[in-house]
C-alpha cells in the first residue's frame, strides 16, 4: 500500500510550502497540476530544483483521469500531488483521493492558504456572512448560464456576501478578469433584479503575492478599471454591511 499526499501551496509560490511539505515532497514522486489556478510564474522549475527531483505538471484531463496517479502509486511508496491554494477546495480532488482508496492506497492531506477564505480575509469581510460560492465560466459560443446570477441573487435576498471564482483556462491563456465578468453577469441579468451598474462590488486581485490589489466601487467602473493581470475574484458583498466591513472596504474604494 502507497500514500497519495495531496499538498497545498497556497496562494503565491513554493515559498508558502510547509516545511513538512517539504519533507513530504522530498521523499516522494511529486505531481503538480496549475488548471484550478497557477502559481507564480517559475514555481515548479524552483521547486524541482530544491527538492533534487523532477515535479511533473499533470494536465487536467489526466488528473480527472485518475489512471497517472493511480498507476504512480503501485510503483512507488509515496506520490504527492501539489495544487495551488488547498488541495480540496476542488472537488476533483476528492474523487481522486477515492479513486486511491479504492486502488487500495492510503492518502493524506496538507492544507494551506485558499481564495475560499483569503479574499474574504484580505477585503476585510466577515466570512461567516458569505452564501454560497459561484463559479462563473469563461464565455464560450452557445454557452451563457444563469446560474451564477440567480445564486447571487439567491445570496442577496438573504443578506449574504457571494465569492465569485472566476474560470481560467491557462493552457489557452485565458483568464475571466474581474471587469469581464460583471460584465457577463450584467448581460445575463439585463431588468437589473440582481445587479445593476451602480451597485457596489469589490474584486480581490492577486490574493497572497506580493502585488495584490482590491478594489472597491461601483459595477459600472470596477468594468472598466485596470486592475492588473490576473487572478482576478469577485465579490458580491451583501445589500447591508457591517460598519467593519464598509470601513475595511472603504480603504480600496476606486478614486
Amino acid at each position: 500500500m502507497a500514500t497519495l499526499w495531496f499538498v497545498g501551496l497556497g496562494l503565491d509560490d513554493e515559498r508558502g510550502l510547509s516545511r513538512r511539505a517539504i519533507d513530504v515532497l522530498r521523499s516522494s514522486e511529486v505531481f503538480a497540476e496549475e488548471y484550478t489556478a497557477v502559481s507564480a510564474a517559475g514555481t515548479l522549475a524552483r521547486l524541482s530544483a530544491e527538492l533534487g527531483r523532477p515535479v511533473r505538471r499533470l494536465g487536467r484531463e489526466e488528473v480527472e483521469g485518475e489512471a497517472t496517479i493511480v498507476r504512480a502509486l503501485g510503483e512507488a511508496a509515496s506520490v504527492a500531488l501539489v495544487v495551488v491554494g488547498d488541495p480540496f477546495a476542488a472537488t476533483t480532488h476528492v474523487a481522486l483521493r477515492l479513486a486511491a482508496e479504492r486502488a487500495g492506497h492510503a492518502w493524506r492531506y496538507l492544507p494551506n492558504a485558499s481564495i475560499l477564505v483569503a479574499a474574504a480575509g484580505f477585503l476585510g469581510l466577515m466570512h461567516y456572512r458569505f452564501g454560497r460560492t459561484v463559479s462563473l465560466p469563461l464565455p464560450r459560443p452557445g454557452f451563457a448560464p444563469r446560474s451564477p446570477i440567480a445564486q447571487i441573487g439567491s445570496n442577496r435576498e438573504r443578506d449574504l456576501h457571494t465569492l465569485v471564482l472566476l474560470d481560467l483556462a491557462p493552457e489557452e491563456g485565458r483568464f475571466l478578469l474581474a471587469g469581464e465578468a460583471i460584465t457577463l453577469l450584467l448581460e445575463r441579468d439585463p431588468e437589473h433584479r440582481t445587479l445593476a451598474d451602480d451597485d457596489l462590488l469589490a474584486v480581490a486581485a492577486r490574493v497572497g503575492r506580493d502585488d495584490a490589489a482590491g478594489f472597491f466601487g461601483p459595477a459600472r467602473a470596477l468594468r472598466t478599471a485596470e486592475l492588473g493581470p490576473p487572478l482576478h475574484t469577485l465579490v458580491v458583498p451583501a445589500r447591508s454591511l457591517h460598519f467593519e466591513e464598509q470601513a475595511a472596504l472603504e480603504r480600496f474604494r476606486l478614486r
